[in-house]
This record gives C-alpha cells, structure tokens and sequence, in this order.
C-alpha cells in the first residue's frame, strides 16, 4: 500500500514498500523530470550514498520516478529532536556537503551558466540583470560536483549511520562556495538564522573560504533565486540581498 510522505505544489512523494515513487503533476515538464533523473544517474557515477535510481515511468497517467526509500531521520528531523547537538550535527552536515564537492562529474550542467540563465529570465530591470551577468563571468569556475538545494532535510541517516543525500534535480557542476551560499540563504529563508551562522561558519573553517567571498555569491544567488519565489516574504529578502549584499 503506498504511504503518502510529503505533497508539494506540482509533485507528491509516495512510499511503495522499499521503494520511493515521485509523482509529477502534469504541468511539469517532461525534460525536467527527466534532467533530474538524469542527474542522479550521473551523480550515482561519482560514488556517494544517494538512493538508488530505478526507472522513469508513467503511474496512472503521470510522469514518475522510481528510486529506493530510504529508512532513517533526516538532519532536519535530527536537528529538532538534539537541539543541544546543533554544533555537531551541523559540523557532520558540512563534512557531508565537502565529500559531494570533492566528486566530479564533468557531464552535468554548469553551475554559473544556470545562474546566469535564471538571471536573465527575471524581471531584475535590463541593467541590474546585465550587471550581475558579468559579475558572474568574473567568478573562479571550478568542476565540483554542487548539489544545488543541500538543507538539513535532503539528508537522511540511516538505521545503520549511513548519510544518504536525497533530492538532486538541481545538481550541477561549479563552485563549492557558490552551492554553500544557497545552503546558507536557504537556512536564513527558513527563519534559522542561528543554524546558518553555524552552518557558514563551519562551512569556511574547513574549506577555507572566507565569509567577503561567501558575501560576494550571495547578490548573485539571490537573484538566480528569483524567479521561483512566489512567497512575497521570501521575495523580499531575495531582493534586498541582491541589491544589498548582505
């Protein structure tokens, strides 16, 4: 019997005994599924722990992907229930998000030539979108492998300690501090903002990035962010950070 696990705006999410099925409403587009089944195939390639890629289907006249469920507590869910262990458990999050830039897989979408197309697709005036184009090309490109949306909740522990990394439709290849500066605007959209100075901070410890860098991508990554923002909440902090850089 399938088990209902989460329900999103053009998506539900459905456990099939060991088995995960995405199921995709019929306004999303066909080659979108399919870069994201695409993506976990290639990142299946580079040897992390993610699960398991079955098929792309059709499941009652919707478009599907079929993956193995994995048992286990997310770091979202274990961050709510050892409130006391944020510093550790966002050190363990961090080390997970370094083995994923340590991978490589040079058939993946590059990571700034996305941003720069979802920039330009914004309704940023023409100059401000010119601008942050070129301060884009000005960027160092690098060939990490970069998850593209790594939160607390699309890593999930396993029964036997194994981090497993779920969710990667929006994978691609770039720079590892670019991926941590959406990790880290991702955190402060969800109101963390205590998990997201543990989080940036960390983060820079070990990889030896410095925050004016982070502070550089983050006009950048808000803008690319745009676009798929309809919470005027949300809009608004993407806004004052593109143009304020804070």
């Amino acid at each position: 019997m399938k088990q209902l696990i989460a329900r999103r705006k053009n998506k539900v999410i459905y456990r099939d005994g060991d088995k995960l099925i995405k199921l995709f409403d019929e306004s999303y587009a066909k080659s979108d599924i399919l870069n994201e089944a695409i993506n976990q195939a290639r990142v299946a390639e580079t040897g992390l722990a993610i699960p398991k890629f079955h098929e792309v289907t059709v499941i009652e006249g919707r478009s599907a992907i079929v993956m193995d469920y994995i048992e286990g507590k997310t770091y979202a869910e274990l961050l709510r229930t050892y409130p006391e262990k944020q510093g550790e458990l966002i050190a363990e999050f961090v080390a997970i998000q370094r083995d994923i830039h340590a991978r490589k897989h040079l058939l993946l979408t590059k990571y700034i030539d996305k941003l720069k197309m979802k920039i330009l697709r914004t309704d940023l005036d023409a100059s401000t979108r010119y601008d942050l184009s070129m301060r884009l090309d000005d960027m160092r490109r690098h060939t990490h492998v970069c998850h593209g949306d790594f939160i607390p909740s699309n890593v999930i522990q396993s029964k036997d300690g194994t981090p497993y990394i779920v969710d990667w439709s929006h994978a691609s290849q770039g720079n590892s501090t670019a991926d941590a500066t959406k990790s880290y605007l991702l955190f402060r959209m969800a109101g963390e903002e205590e998990l997201a100075e543990l989080y940036i901070e960390e983060f820079c410890r070990i990889s030896g990035a410095t925050r004016a860098y982070v502070v550089e991508w983050i006009p950048l990554i808000a803008a690319a962010q745009l676009g798929a923002a309809e919470d005027p909440v949300r809009r608004a902090m993407l806004m004052k950070w593109t143009y304020e850089e804070t």
